[in-house]
């Protein structure tokens, strides 16, 4: 036990307090994050719109994530990501008290569209936050500390909603409303006066520092993958509590406890994970064993039954975040400069944005035609697809 506490508190030593802090705030922020996990949920039962309809909804969402990421990025690159992150959390935390006066498909369709560009203007900005203020040597660890702390929010908010869902679904958006408002002076009063370690990575220094990641066909390639991946693992939070629901028959808390698993896990093991790891595996090698895990959690739900199985899915989708999206972000930092990083992180997060739009659409799609177990199916296959990508695309991005 002492030295499982004695690696652990290596895993988190050294990070800067401002690394905290940004933590503090994504954790604050996500705690609130009891909408988009019960979306699916919300729509068909307590807004009654068919599942064609849901698809478009939640398509709407992640059309609204692309222009938000797109415009987080541009505006980074521009005016700071300090003015971006906290216009993100101010106007989206208004925004989520406005979607409770929506009621008809067409209103919440348009509501929730300006909402997700609100909030999703945040990604880029908060990306370039960490990188900015971590110190060199330990970027891929800000990075897993950021996502760390997005987790256990995403632990706690989920169960905290299927709880409140039982009362109002109502309760849901007032609560992430409420914390994105927090997080927003929590940033505000901490990182207006805030200086960081800018640095140049080793494998930038070679490039020019104001080329455009668009410009950059093996990172555009590399995005690609990232939100072929992305379109895998998001049915996670669009179309898996839709099967918890109709298959399992889960109550919401049920639902929001099998969520919130997800984000414990993460939470509890990915910084020792990184630690440990550190640089003596190649991201190549870890990247693909994350879409491998990924590609058998979608087995598991098709080829064996019960309750267990549904927690040995999420186990593996939850090993398989660890395994692949800390490494991503490390290698978009690694490929951009001081100059671009904003540019870079926005088209990362492109492709997690396009992955909003194709994922609910496709799985709601293929559900009404052909059942979940087809889309489990299909899920497994292209992550396996995917990782053979990564294979070839990682190894050439990592030796340019």
């Amino acid at each position: 036990m002492k030295r499982i506490l004695s690696l652990y508190g290596n895993a988190y030593g050294g990070l800067s307090r401002e690394a905290w802090f940004l933590a503090a705030v994504m954790f604050i922020n996500r705690s609130g994050a009891m909408v988009v996990p019960f979306l699916s949920v919300y729509l068909t039962e307590s807004m009654g719109f068919t599942l064609k309809q849901v698809g478009i909804l939640l398509s709407l969402f992640g059309a609204g994530s692309m222009c938000g990421t797109f415009l987080g990025g541009w505006l980074t690159d521009r005016i700071g990501h300090f003015k971006v992150q906290l216009g993100s959390l101010v106007l989206g935390g208004l925004w989520f008290f406005v979607m409770l006066q929506l009621h008809t498909f067409e209103l919440f369709g348009a509501g929730i569209f300006v909402l997700s560009i609100m909030t999703e203007c945040l990604r880029p900005a908060n990306a370039s936050s960490v990188s900015h203020y971590a110190r060199p040597e330990n970027v891929t660890r800000a990075f897993s500390l950021n996502r760390m702390a997005i987790n256990l929010g995403f632990s706690i908010g989920p169960a905290l909603g299927g709880l409140l869902a039982t009362i109002s679904y109502e309760f849901l958006f007032m609560a992430d409303g409420l914390t994105c408002l927090t997080a927003g002076a929590l940033f505000y009063f901490y990182f207006r006066n805030r200086t960081g370690h800018e640095h140049i990575p080793a494998q930038a220094e070679k490039k020019p520092a104001s080329k455009s990641p668009y410009a950059d066909g093996l990172f555009v390639l590399f995005t690609v993958l990232c939100c072929l991946f992305a379109i895998c693992f998001m049915q996670f939070f669009s179309t898996m509590p839709l099967y918890f629901r109709q298959v399992y028959r889960l109550s919401e808390l049920e639902i929001g406890l099998l969520l919130g698993f997800n984000g414990f896990i993460v939470f509890s093991l990915e910084m020792l994970l990184v630690y440990l790891i550190g640089e003596r595996v190649s991201l190549w090698k870890l990247i693909v064993f994350g879409l491998i895990l990924l590609a058998a959690a979608f087995v598991f739900l098709n080829v064996f039954q019960g309750f267990w199985v549904l927690l040995v899915s999420v186990l593996l989708m939850s090993l398989a975040e660890i395994f692949a999206m800390p490494y991503m972000s490390t290698l978009t930092v690694q490929r951009s400069g001081p100059q671009n990083r904003g540019g870079y992180m926005a088209l990362y997060s492109l492709a997690y944005s396009g992955a909003h739009i194709v994922a609910p659409y496709v799985g709601t799609t293929v559900i009404a035609n052909h059942g979940f177990e087809t889309l489990w199916w299909g899920a497994s296959l292209l992550a396996l697809v995917t990782a053979l990508g990564f294979f070839f695309v990682v190894k050439r991005l990592t030796a340019a």
